[in-house]
């Protein structure tokens, strides 16, 4: 049996992230594929053919072909175990992503080579910088026409900010691409290739092709060979710590999908990419190879298996090794907890597990118990893991059921789909009307549909517009300060917040109040 240690070793966690449209989930399902743990990869545009994205599992995910929900995928290549986060590219929903990257080792950033570096990924390109993990860039579509690759690269450095190494270099692009310049393992690869065992052409020590090859007549080859040059002469150098530190992104060219250049990546990737690393707690660093269990839930879904009403918690496995069955501490309450029902997944399949250790993601069956942020533990000490972002709501609605016999079923809706944290709860002082606050206005649709669908309940929703949120610093609020311009209201944890007209709003509020102190609890805007 292998150790502890082994185990750990094996493991690489990691999220993808990128701008909507880039080819992120497409890149999911190939790497899915060479796991082997599917046979047959769906692309999101292949909805009229009725085969989807494994890692979209939603029913609005199949209808819209968009992720908005973070799936986590598990598979085993040579000798690792592979934790996949296919986070959602919307920005809309960027809070569930921002949480899924506190539960990763690395991220794996995913550019469209037509529109190189876009609003969203640097969104979260920023936030990975943040926490300091590795970042790997895989430049997509490279089989159709898009910038130039050094133009790309120089993108990259400018724009994020950060120090790059091409660990392969294409040759030409759209109709005219030949393959990749591998420079990490010194060939070429041809995209398209009539024998199978001739796709890789080898390279002498000169960096040029090793046997005569029609590719040698072809000018991109010359200018490829210019550019390597270029690279090895002015570009940076290739440096294990950087990219540990995360100040250095290995950035790989090809096409997700027709699966080229997916492979050589992966193979990289599992060689340089980080195994778990230790987290800090309110105890100090907890220790993956510690043997006192630990974790942390990043993530609630209700309804994932429709037929079962079922809840699932995802907790990211930080320390030890998790058995079936175990008894753990939740530090929040104090109180013990048994884990015996838990779950591994692809995508919406699901298979009972009886054993994972640190850098592994699982689900455990929740009836209430959990909230996102929770740390479990069979330590003594019961600490707590860093607290996990939580967005400042910026557009609100007034939400009632349509139906009123149907009151039982909004509120068990409302309230399961606010404990995933997507859309936030409030309530008015006065006329304890429900309020719902959200980043964006696709964050409200997926809550209708899903209220329609999952628990058979039609919503009326009344825009209210954006609101400049304040929580309030007591435990009692004089609640004549409600006015049209600054409505008094409680969140779900029955603290006050003020939600303000405007900017403009909260200064004279401030200036007529200055005895009530307001904050915003929020970590990332």
């Amino acid at each position: 049996m292998p150790t502890l240690h082994d185990q750990v070793q094996s493991r690489r966690t990691f999220a993808i992230i990128s701008h909507p449209d880039a080819g992120k989930t497409t890149l999911t399902e190939k790497l899915l594929l060479f796991g082997g743990a599917i046979r047959d990869a769906g692309t999101v545009k292949a909805r009229k053919t009725g085969k989807y994205a494994t890692s979209d599992w939603m029913e609005i995910e199949k209808q819209r072909g968009i992720s908005v929900t973070s799936s986590v995928m598990q598979f085993d290549y040579n000798d690792f175990r592979v934790n996949i986060l296919d986070t959602p590219g919307h920005q809309d929903f960027s809070e569930d992503t921002y949480r899924t990257l506190m539960a990763v080792d690395s991220a794996v950033m995913v550019v469209d080579s037509a529109k190189g570096i876009e609003d969203q990924t640097m969104k979260l390109f920023k936030v990975c910088r943040m926490r300091g993990i590795p970042i790997f860039t895989f430049i997509n579509k490279m089989d159709r026409q898009g910038k130039e690759p050094l133009e790309l690269l120089a993108e990259l450095e400018e724009v994020l900010g950060i120090e790059t190494y091409p660990m392969n270099w294409p040759i030409g692009m759209g109709k005219d691409f030949v393959g990749i310049y591998d420079r990490f393992n010194n060939r070429i690869e041809q995209f398209k290739s009539e024998d199978e065992n001739n796709r890789f052409l080898p390279l002498n020590e000169e960096g040029e092709l090793e046997v005569e090859h029609e590719l040698q007549e072809s000018p991109l080859y010359e200018q490829t060979l210019e550019e390597i040059m270029l690279l090895s002469e002015a570009g940076n150098e290739f440096s294990k710590e950087k990219i540990a530190n995360g100040t250095l992104s290995p950035v790989f060219f090809g096409s997700a999908l027709t699966t080229f250049g997916v492979q050589t990546f992966l193979d990289a990737y599992l060689q340089f990419a980080p195994e778990p690393q230790a987290r800090m707690s309110t105890s100090g660093e907890v220790d993956p190879e510690s043997q006192d269990f630990s974790g942390f839930i990043f993530k609630i879904q209700a309804n994932m298996n429709p037929k079962h009403r079922d809840r699932i918690a995802f907790l990211r496995i930080c320390s030890g090794k998790f058995e079936r069955g175990m008894s753990v501490n939740l530090s929040r309450t104090g109180k013990p907890i048994n884990l015996s029902s838990s779950t591994q997944f692809l995508a919406d399949d699901r298979n009972t597990v009886n054993e994972a250790v640190s850098g592994d993601i699982i689900g455990l069956y929740d009836t209430g118990n959990y909230q996102i942020g929770d740390t479990i533990t069979t330590s003594k000490d019961m600490y707590q893991f860093e607290r996990l972002p939580q967005f400042t709501p910026e557009l609100f609605v007034r939400v009632t059921a349509k139906n009123v016999m149907k009151q039982k079923h909004f509120h068990k809706g409302i309230h399961q789909l606010v404990q995933e944290g997507a859309i936030q709860l409030f309530k008015t002082v006065r006329m304890e009307e429900y309020l719902l606050g959200a980043v964006g206005q696709l964050q409200f649709e997926v809550f209708e549909h899903r209220m329609r669908n999952e628990y058979n309940v039609e919503v009326l929703m009344e825009r209210i517009g954006s609101k400049v949120t304040r929580w309030v610093e007591a435990d009692k609020v004089d609640e004549n300060l409600h006015s049209s311009r600054s409505i008094l209201v409680k969140d779900r944890y029955e603290k006050y917040v003020f939600l303000f007209e405007n900017e403009f709003a909260l200064r004279w509020f401030n200036d007529k109040n200055p005895d009530i102190e307001l904050y915003n609890p929020m970590d990332i805007k």
